[in-house]
């Protein structure tokens, strides 16, 4: 395999299959060289939606970038995790070069490199995947063929038995444990399409611009929509896998044969989930993880909290597992955030039929009960901090706990449908990772 280009060093490579299985070479290269190279802070990120290997390599790359001119001194070590998930490439993402994402497609076509994605995503699915390139392309009238698209969707990111998936879809007690998927997928398509159509005209209105509107939404324009928060969900399901069947194991193996090295938890989007459930894999007694930060997490706000406001007898499906890091589990999000904002809470709403935020700001109305760590940081965990990221900067951090960081002053940029979800290569984020820490 050749080695991914990163300007870093000391730098390994984890890779994971659906299911966290590891790439035993890779594993076992990370296991004996933090010893070798007597690694003492040992980076380990994880990516959110990405189309392939090099896409993530080039985050890590940029993200790394500022460590050694900020830590000087310290003995850092780093990892990058490489787990198959996909981005549909009318995503933009900030100071990547312009030929890794395309152009915006002209709504709902589905372009040639998502369809690769989806292919690459979902292996032995190219009929499915045609199918429903076609019904986008041409938009047939008859709601029949709309409710053929939903059926197809709803094939391409089923679950194929055996496998361990299912337990790790949800992020709440209350969505129940195992869930075999979201109820956009089992309700009527039409509404679910005619909804994400309804946010979308928003999102893309001038300045935000907000009203009655009396014209009816097309629903195809929904269907692309719905199809992207289906693979998000196929791609929620596998990070909950990975972390903890995965990541979490290969941590207790490091801890098992070198104890000193300290383990900073870093994830972006899904890839937060991904190293949270990290967490629930270590193996009993391990503390050699020192902080966990999460760069615009999309999961529930809820998954670290004893309790549900909305619901007292359940609590997230991560509840105490903020405990398990010897050091702060420290939660950045961004107002600029349109993918968590507005189109995961909607897309997460789990009763099929619940019209209870008909009519009102998405955006506002169901973040209260459906959003993500990345909208508004960790709710409903007693003695949780809240700073901004020029306070938190300034620090010193707390020592341990949850701690919120307003990070709005600069993950700022990106346009619709996910406005700013990727603009997280930033100087003063990999500091934060740093002050989080300890490193230096």
């Amino acid at each position: 395999m050749t080695r991914p280009a990163v300007s870093v060093s000391p730098y390994w490579e984890l890779t994971f299959d659906a299911d966290g299985d590891p790439e035993a070479r890779g594993r076992d290269r990370l296991l004996t060289g933090v010893v070798q190279r007597e690694v003492r802070d040992l980076l380990v990120f994880a990516h959110g939606w990405n189309n392939d290997r090099s896409g993530a390599t080039k985050l890590y790359d940029g993200f790394f970038a500022p460590v050694r001119e900020l830590a000087p001194r310290a003995r850092v070590g780093y990892v990058g995790v490489v787990w198959p998930s996909m981005r549909f490439s009318d995503e933009p993402i900030p100071d990547f070069p312009r030929a890794a994402v395309a152009p915006l497609p002209a709504r709902p076509v589905l372009d040639k490199d998502t369809r690769h994605a989806l292919l690459e995503t979902f292996p032995g699915r190219a009929t499915v995947v045609e199918r429903i390139a076609r019904l986008l392309e041409q938009q047939p009238r008859e709601e029949a063929e709309l409710e053929e698209f939903g059926r197809l969707v709803r094939t391409l990111v089923e679950l194929v038995p055996p496998g361990p998936q299912a337990l790790f879809a949800a992020d709440t007690l209350s969505e129940g444990v195992p869930q075999d998927g979201p109820a956009m997928l089992h309700g009527p398509t039409a509404e679910a399409c005619e909804e994400f159509a309804r946010a979308l005209a928003r999102l893309e209105a001038p300045d935000g611009a907000t009203g009655p509107s009396f014209a009816l939404p097309n629903p195809w324009h929904g269907a692309h929509e719905l199809l992207r928060q289906a693979t998000y969900f196929a791609m929620k399901r596998r990070a909950g896998t990975v972390g903890e069947r995965g990541l979490g194991r290969v941590i207790g193996q490091l801890a098992a044969g070198a104890p000193g090295v300290r383990v900073h938890l870093v994830g972006h989007s899904f890839g937060g989930r991904l190293v949270s459930f990290a967490l629930r894999g270590l193996p009993r007694g391990v503390r050699t993880v020192k902080s966990l930060t999460l760069l615009q997490g999309a999961f529930s706000h809820y998954a670290f909290a004893a309790r549900l406001p909305h619901d007292t007898r359940a609590g997230g499906v991560l509840q105490g597992q903020h405990n398990r890091v010897d050091g702060p589990v420290v939660c950045c999000y961004s107002r600029h955030d349109q993918a968590l904002s507005t189109m995961y809470p909607l897309a997460s709403r789990m009763a099929g039929h619940d019209r209870e935020f008909a009519g009102l700001n998405v955006g506002r109305a169901l973040s209260a009960k459906w959003g993500a760590m990345g909208h508004d940081g960790v709710q409903a965990v007693p003695g949780t901090r809240s700073l901004t990221l020029a306070e938190a900067l300034r620090g010193p951090l707390p020592a341990s706990g949850c701690v919120n960081v307003d990070a709005s002053a600069v993950v700022r940029r990106g346009g619709p449908p996910a406005g700013a979800h990727s603009d997280i290569v930033h100087r003063e984020l990999a500091q934060l990772v740093l002050a989080a820490g300890r490193v230096g």
